[in-house]
């Protein structure tokens, strides 16, 4: 079973005076790269989060946006009261000399900047665990949504491999007449241009098993074969992460084909190989995205 790397996860919980929301989204990724957005109160506990996502997901690109909302009870702040002091100071004498009123200003020196500010308050650890919770359940929503995604990469992925292997039997076929033919072309060019009285036959015959040698994709074929079945095999593993494996054996069932490719010297073998080619660069796009 594949799992893919795309996913959204969403979990919201209320517990006590707090509502916890976790929203998650994965895209591909060769590493782990998280993007964690956290309020005030859960700062402390940020590599505890980071350890949790990444044990869950393994790979991809994260983004991770966390909230809490307080309910009844009013945020916990802090007001800076010496610099609202400075404030109104300078804005007094700004208002004498401009004879400006300023019973009204309060409401403008809270909107200053550093004036209010957030506690430095941090939950319980008994809350951290209810939020955990929560975390975790958005957690395997997003995990819900890569099996689903998977599932799709999977059948698509083994359709291509199959169409590779189907190929892989064609060229099979077409390896026998290659070689006649190959034979018979080079007997005539000799003929044609040395003349049959003039060949060598027993260096005729040394050449012919030389170049037949370095023209054979016997080997190249087999290897296919097997590279073919081992991506099952892989498919089939109970392994959570198979994505780095199978691209790294898509690489190898690339350099078989295009070896067979620059061998064939044969148009049948050649559009056996350009049809292989183009569904390895498709399972390719695909393997991006799996775990």
């Amino acid at each position: 079973m594949l799992k893919s790397m795309t996913g959204f996860g969403r979990a919201e919980q209320t517990v006590g005076d707090k509502t916890y929301l976790v929203e998650l989204k994965a895209l591909n990724g060769k590493q782990f790269e998280l993007q964690l957005k956290l309020p005030p109160l859960l700062k402390p506990f940020e590599f505890d989060i980071r350890n949790t996502i990444q044990e869950h997901l393994i790979r991809g690109s994260v983004d991770c946006f966390i909230t809490i909302k307080q309910n009844g009870t009013a945020k916990p702040v802090v007001i800076n009261t010496e610099l609202i002091k400075s404030y109104y100071k300078q804005l007094q004498a700004l208002a004498e000399e401009l004879e400006i009123d300023t019973n009204a200003v309060l409401s403008s020196l809270l909107r200053l900047p550093e004036v209010v500010n957030p506690s430095n308050e941090m939950i319980s650890p008994e809350d951290f665990k209810a939020f955990n919770k929560v975390l975790t359940n958005a957690l395997v929503e997003l995990n819900k949504y890569r099996i689903d995604e998977g599932n799709s990469l999977e059948k698509d992925l083994i359709s291509r491999v199959s169409k590779i292997r189907e190929q892989e039997e064609a060229i099979l076929i077409f390896e026998p007449n290659r070689k006649t033919r190959i034979k018979e072309e080079i007997n005539k060019l000799l003929n044609e241009h040395v003349g049959k009285e003039n060949i060598d036959n027993n260096r005729m015959e040394q050449e012919l098993i030389y170049y037949m040698e370095k023209i054979d994709i016997h080997e190249e074929q087999i290897r296919l074969r097997q590279h073919c079945e081992y991506f099952s095999e892989i498919i089939n593993s109970k392994d959570d992460s198979k994505g780095k494996k199978l691209s790294f054996l898509l690489q190898e069932m690339g350099r078989e084909i295009n070896t067979t490719g620059s061998k064939a010297y044969d148009v049948d073998i050649q559009k056996c190989v350009v049809i292989m080619k183009d569904e390895l660069e498709k399972a390719k796009e695909l393997i991006l995205n799996v775990l």
